[in-house]
């Protein structure tokens, strides 16, 4: 028995004729917008909003770069200043070396401590120079009545052992000075930079030096001999590299104040 709907937008088939039906439904593509406006914005925050305080909502997104070691973020390059102190302790030409790599591209970090291990072996020979120079004068006393003078030169002594290190910086930083202003007006092409570098690394012969003078202290001409070689081996290696073509005929002007501040330096070390 079949009945007609009143209603066009069904049809009602009889058992028979529905067993040869056949077909599927699709799924309906429907996309839910569940993060709303409303959503985000809650009555709080459209508050802070509305009164200009929605900054305070604001959050910073992370860094997740990773975070660079500490010789980076000094600047501090390891090879960089190895390769200068073997340019500063072999200057001969021959050898192959950029040595202009220790002027053109100059660092902080490698004249510094540079500057630092001559402060502390300069502490030690100041120390065994005096107290040498302290074994004379026991010596010298017994044979005298006078023991005022050794109360008023011991802390002399005292106090100067300790200023070394802050008086060797000093003369680095000023001694670098004078050159740079002498460079300058002699026509070099050099900046304050480049001479503190240039003059710390050239440090590095009168370090070198050091323990040999321990070995041979007590002879007097090999011990000489020495001091001028290691003065003239740290002169040569920064007035190499400090005085130019561009100094022509001047060059002597800039080289002979450079050896007499090496000249000054050894003489904090050994005392005289």
């Amino acid at each position: 028995m079949q009945f007609s709907p009143t209603n066009g937008d069904f049809t009602f088939v009889s058992s028979t004729e529905a067993e040869e039906l056949s077909g599927t439904i699709s799924t309906p593509d429907v996309k839910l917008n569940i993060g709303s406006d409303s959503g985000k914005d809650p009555y709080a925050t459209t508050f802070l909003r509305q009164r200009g305080y929605g900054w305070l909502l604001e959050v910073e997104e992370e860094d997740n770069e990773e975070s660079k070691p500490l010789l980076e973020e000094l600047d501090i390059d390891i090879k960089d200043i190895y390769y200068k102190i073997r340019c500063v302790l072999m200057p001969m030409p021959s050898l192959g070396y950029n040595r202009q790599v220790v002027r053109d591209n100059p660092d902080f970090w490698g004249p510094l401590a540079v500057v630092l291990l001559f402060s502390m072996i300069s502490i030690y020979g100041q120390f065994r120079v005096r107290r040498t120079q302290e074994t004379q004068l026991c010596r010298f006393i017994q044979t005298c009545s006078n023991y005022s003078k050794t109360i008023i030169i011991c802390p002399a002594w005292m106090a100067f052992e300790t200023n070394v290190v802050s008086w060797i910086i000093t003369i680095w930083i000023f001694g670098s000075l004078t050159i740079f202003l002498l460079a300058r007006v002699l026509g070099g092409e050099v900046s304050y930079g480049q001479v503190l570098g240039v003059i710390g690394y050239s440090l590095l012969p009168l370090i070198v030096i050091a323990p040999l003078l321990l070995v041979i202290g007590g002879f007097e001409v090999v011990s000489t001999l020495v001091k001028l070689f290691g003065v003239f081996w740290a002169a040569y290696s920064a007035a190499s590299l400090l005085v130019g073509d561009e100094f022509k005929t001047k060059k002597p002007l800039l080289i002979y104040p450079i050896f007499l501040l090496y000249i000054y330096f050894l003489s904090l070390y050994t005392g005289v």
